[in-house]
């Protein structure tokens, strides 16, 4: 019998990981009920800066970021990969892997999704995935937003639907988020201030030892 557990996952510069993303995707795990989202780190992403420190970097960081948590993941392929990091490219390969029935669903932040029009060939995404967009408590689109008409379109009725279909729904998901950001994380470690309970000790200990953003 083939297997339709939705494969879920959040990509990212991570640079560095930290529990604003970790509690996220494991909300996201508890909230569809499926046994794990995957963490996708970015090898040198197009839509933002060069990040602070090497694509194995931040993909050693994720790793043990989530080596503790059977609920999440490390998925390597952007970083192994040749091509640029564009999202077309991962989807495409992680839809050749999970063939054409099996759910497959993208989860970024409001932030990313309105931005959406900017990235590459972005129409072509729901036709190999669902789009889970994670809204903050009264966020909402703003005026006559392209990306409200977007979500109106291919909205999912309800989280059953990603898990009956293999793709084509976009469907808003409201979690309180937690007020980190790796910006935040990478000013207090230049500045010599600690950033520990913002990030897993697994974390803070690999960026000391390795001498990362400015420590």
């Amino acid at each position: 019998m083939p297997d339709n557990t939705p494969f879920v996952f959040m990509g990212g510069t991570f640079d560095p990981v930290h529990n604003g993303h970790l509690r996220t995707a494991l909300e996201i795990q508890q909230w569809l009920d499926i046994p794990e989202v995957c963490l996708i780190p970015s090898k040198m992403p197009v839509h933002r800066d060069e990040p602070g420190c090497s694509s194995e970097q931040r993909l050693a960081m994720v790793q043990l970021a989530v080596a503790d948590e059977p609920c999440l993941c490390a998925d390597a392929r952007e970083i192994l990969s040749d091509q640029p990091s564009y999202s077309l490219l991962t989807l495409e390969s992680l839809r050749a892997e999970l063939g054409p029935r099996r759910p497959l669903c993208m989860v970024m932040g409001m932030d990313a999704y309105l931005g959406l029009p900017s990235w590459h060939r972005w129409e072509s995404f729901l036709d190999i995935c669902h789009i889970i967009v994670v809204t903050r408590p009264g966020y909402g689109f703003p005026d006559d937003s392209q990306m409200r008409r977007f979500s109106d379109r291919h909205a999912a009725p309800s989280v059953e639907t990603l898990k009956q279909l293999p793709a084509g729904r976009v469907l808003l998901h409201e979690l309180t988020p937690l007020g980190i950001s790796a910006t935040q994380i990478r000013r207090l470690i230049a500045q010599g201030d600690s950033p520990r309970y913002l990030m897993p000790d697994a974390v803070w200990d690999y960026i000391q030892t390795n001498k990362l953003y400015g420590f």
